[in-house]
């Protein structure tokens, strides 16, 4: 009695509507899920640029963003191929060590000029005037200038790859739609193989 119970209800769980309302539930929990997973990573990009925009904690905004990123589907930031730039691109950052590192030159040339005026002396002290010391003072500067150093774009581009399974409710879910699917489908075959076309 209890056997026969269970065949039934087995019957009707594999039955191929069954299992096509399981397909679409799933299917659409992971779609849910995996646009949940991209506002999520959205948010925390947007954290990132109100970070560097405000100068506060930008690392650990980027690191937040990274974590996130590498351990969710459906949340890429990589540059892929024949991209011009990276997705994330941090122009405060980068204004900051474009002015730091002018700064440090223009300090640099500045000190630069004494040593000039200090060298030349020595090398010529016997001029009364510095009109005999300004080619030296000139030659010893265009030899020693200082000039801005190329700022490495690692300190302000940055690109991250989402997983292409990741175990969470997106991952989860788009297994069990791809299980359910399946399994759909095999049982719309064993009931044509099975019955008749007309009995179904």
């Amino acid at each position: 009695m209890y056997k026969n119970k269970i065949q039934k209800y087995a019957k009707q769980f594999i039955s191929p509507l069954t299992l096509g309302v399981m397909t679409i539930i799933f299917g659409l929990v992971c779609v849910f899920a995996l646009r949940a997973n991209n506002s999520h990573m959205g948010q925390l990009r947007a954290a990132v640029y109100a970070a560097d925009k405000n100068n506060t904690n930008v690392t650990l905004a980027l690191q937040n963003l990274q974590k996130y990123v590498t351990r969710h589907m459906n949340t890429d930031l990589s540059s892929g191929k024949g991209a011009v730039y990276p997705p994330i691109q941090l122009k405060y950052t980068y204004q900051r060590l474009l002015n730091q590192e002018s700064d440090q030159v223009a300090s640099s040339n500045a000190a630069l000029y004494t040593e000039a005026q200090n060298y030349c002396q020595q090398i010529i002290p016997n001029a009364f005037s510095g009109r005999t010391r300004v080619p030296c003072i000139e030659q010893y500067i265009e030899s020693h200038d200082s000039t801005l150093a190329t700022i490495p774009s690692s300190l302000y581009e940055f690109d991250f790859v989402s997983p292409s399974w990741s175990p969470d409710l997106a991952g989860y879910s788009l297994i069990a739609t791809i299980l359910s699917f399946f399994a759909l489908i095999v049982a719309i075959i064993y009931r044509f193989a099975r019955k008749p076309l007309l009995s179904l």
